[in-house]
């Protein structure tokens, strides 16, 4: 057993850190990443914590497989308690800090207290340092990291960082490292906004010890060429996450003008993957990985002349495309870039927005509110102004920037209606109302509103019922518009993105999109020969249950309960407009979607109001929280002026 890393537990009040390893037993229980990161702040956080409190802890966590050379085992997993749901927040980030951080000597950083003024973490070949960042505030995430790099003379370290947003505690900032990798999701921004932490920077040349080289390196290589040989893949390689739109919007399931569509028909035609070729510099990717599905993209012409960034993704053609009326690949770049220096979520930004852009179309905001600005749908300046007002909490912004719930307070609450969330996170473009599968994974997730919790993309290709069962080990029926045995895959999901996100492997090269691609037992010996940890799949699948579950459990323990698994009211009552004809007039039916909900929970071992059961708790030996935070008065002094 080669396991002997780090976590580092940062009091930013007390200035000091404890440094403890990792046990090998916690290992076989959580893996790392996303599972360790919880098992932490389950034991840590009490329930009654303000997220943007000095109780609230966030982690940073590096997978237990992230810096090896497979499936794009580069991520980072950020954690804590969301200020935008109250419970579970978690993002994923790809990039290069999770090797980095491992190459300095730690995999997880666990951060607690509020600082007195603004500072960063610097972590560098074993040692923990928390240095001043006054300089640093108020520069966006660009720039941030480039300072960075040059106070501590090294351009090779990589940062997590904030910009504008969490600076400004918008509840939806993100964290960015490099030009576009982002921990996007549940506004981990703002909670290291809260606690005056603009960013922590990793850098080491610490060896990574590996159980068995020859073979790790000979079956990474084999694994890797067969998920880079799935028509996925490839079609990913080219076009980028671009490629989801066109399918998207075509066959009728794109969220358009804040989902009063399904479609935006004809017109979206400008916003499909290969129009975004001719602002194609190269194609990039994380360290690792050997798909390369990212675009680097330049406009060569016009009043945007010049910008050259990475992206923009899948979901920027809904946060700045078809969400707001708008189909043009240069505005989409445009807004993409602006919110990665900002440092805040596309996705809620672009869903915010759009909720507000329909609520000024029934009249719930006016131009009084707006000081003038006309949200209209299409209106590119209006779109980017407002989002920047957002950002400086400015005006109408100051109320947009604290989420949908409280927003609603001082629109009215009939407003909540329009804005498509589930736990009042945010959703993606995606209108789920023909898909019963994609619409329990986004209403069920831990996260809240959210589709790389779960969601089966598979479940779009209707493959026979043979190959499903050969995936899933269970029955599986193949049309994706049935509700029988979808709690069952969105279940199965779960657990196998729950076990990528704790090796820190990429979703793209898993059961996400393509059948072919790897899965559970395909991660087993790639662990045996990094760390030398034998599983078995059942195992592998009971860690991602236990992790899973700790999860639920979090919630739970702040209100959650059975009443907070539903998609978006308008789901439910409004048929869909457009579309093929087996998607036009579409919508959830609720007594079908009960009965998912309740095969879903039995799937779990949870109860009727979606609360783990006493004996499946005893089953994943998963105990009450401890609230074990180290000792800190124990620790050492780790501030430097």
């Amino acid at each position: 057993m080669v396991l002997k890393r780090k976590v580092a537990f940062v009091d930013l009040t007390k200035e000091k850190a404890v440094v403890e390893e990792i046990p090998v037993e916690l290992r076989k229980m959580h893996l790392g990443g996303r599972g360790l990161n919880w098992y932490y702040l389950y034991n840590n956080i009490p329930p009654d914590a303000d997220p943007l409190g000095e109780e609230n802890i966030l982690a940073v966590g590096s997978g237990l497989l992230s810096g090896f050379p497979a499936l794009g085992a580069g991520r980072a997993q950020i954690s804590a308690k969301s200020p935008i749901t109250g419970g579970v927040g978690d993002s994923n980030m790809g990039g290069a800090f999770a090797p980095q951080l491992k190459y300095a000597g730690f995999d997880h950083i666990i951060v607690k207290g509020r600082a007195k003024r603004p500072v960063y973490i610097l972590v560098k070949d074993g040692e923990i340092e928390i240095r001043g960042a006054e300089h640093l505030w108020g520069m966006d995430t660009h720039e941030t990291q480039k300072a960075i790099r040059e106070e501590i003379e090294d351009d090779r370290a990589e940062s997590m960082v904030i910009g504008r947003a969490g600076e400004n505690r918008v509840v939806f900032a993100n964290v960015m490292n490099g030009i576009k990798n982002s921990g996007g999701r549940s506004g981990l921004g703002a909670v290291m906004g809260s606690k005056n932490l603009k960013a922590i920077a990793a850098s080491g040349s610490i060896d990574v010890e590996v159980h068995d080289p020859e073979n790790l390196l000979r079956y990474a290589l084999e694994v890797d060429e067969r998920a880079r040989s799935t028509k996925w893949a490839k079609t990913l390689g080219r076009l980028g996450t671009p490629l989801l739109y066109d399918v998207s919007y075509t066959t009728g399931f794109i969220g358009t003008m804040n989902w009063q569509y399904n479609t935006p028909g004809e017109d979206g035609s400008p916003l499909e993957a290969e129009n975004l070729e001719k602002f194609g510099v190269k194609m990039v990717a994380c360290i690792g990985c050997s798909v390369h599905c990212r675009h680097r993209v330049k406009i060569r012409e016009g009043k945007n002349a010049g910008l050259t960034t990475e992206g923009p993704e899948y979901a920027a053609a809904g946060a700045f495309g078809t969400g707001v009326g708008i189909y043009d690949w240069e505005f989409v770049i445009k807004g993409n870039a602006e919110c990665n220096r900002w440092g805040v979520d596309i996705i809620s930004m672009g869903t915010t927005v759009a909720w507000a852009f329909e609520l000024f179309q029934r009249g719930y905001i006016t131009e009084k509110d707006t000081f003038g600005l006309k949200l209209e749908w299409g209106n590119e300046e209006a779109v980017l102004e407002l989002a920047r007002m957002i950002v400086e909490r400015e005006g109408i912004g100051n109320i947009l920037a604290e989420g949908f719930r409280k927003a609603a307070e001082h629109f009215g609450e009939e407003t909540l209606y329009y804005a498509n969330q589930t736990k009042n996170h945010p959703n993606l473009l995606t209108d789920e109302r023909g898909i019963p599968s994609f619409a329990l994974g986004i209403a069920t997730s831990t996260r809240g509103a959210d589709h790389l919790r779960s969601r089966p993309g598979i479940d779009l290709f209707q493959l026979p019922e043979d190959v499903l069962e050969s995936i899933y080990g269970h029955k599986i029926v193949s049309d994706f518009t049935a509700y029988e045995t979808k709690g069952i895959m969105v279940w199965w999901h779960e657990l196998l993105y729950n076990i990528v996100d704790s090796l820190g492997i990429c979703k793209f090269q898993t059961v996400f999109n393509s059948a072919n691609s790897p899965k559970f037992e395909d991660y087993i010996p790639l662990i045996k020969y990094a760390t030398g940890i034998e599983l078995t799949k059942q195992q592998l699948m009971e860690i991602g249950e236990r992790n899973y579950t700790i999860e639920r459990l979090f919630n739970v323990m702040n209100g959650f309960s059975r009443k907070d698994d539903y998609p978006p009211e308008r789901y439910f009552r409004e048929e869909t407009k457009r579309g093929l004809p087996f998607m036009k007039g579409r919508k959830l039916d609720r007594e079908r979607y009960e009965r998912m909900l309740d095969e879903y929970y039995r799937q779990h071992g949870w109860d009727e109001n979606g609360v783990p059961k006493e004996e499946t708790l005893t089953r994943l030996g998963i105990e009450r929280p401890r609230m074990n935070f180290p000792e800190i008065e124990r620790a050492v002094d780790v501030r430097k002026r």
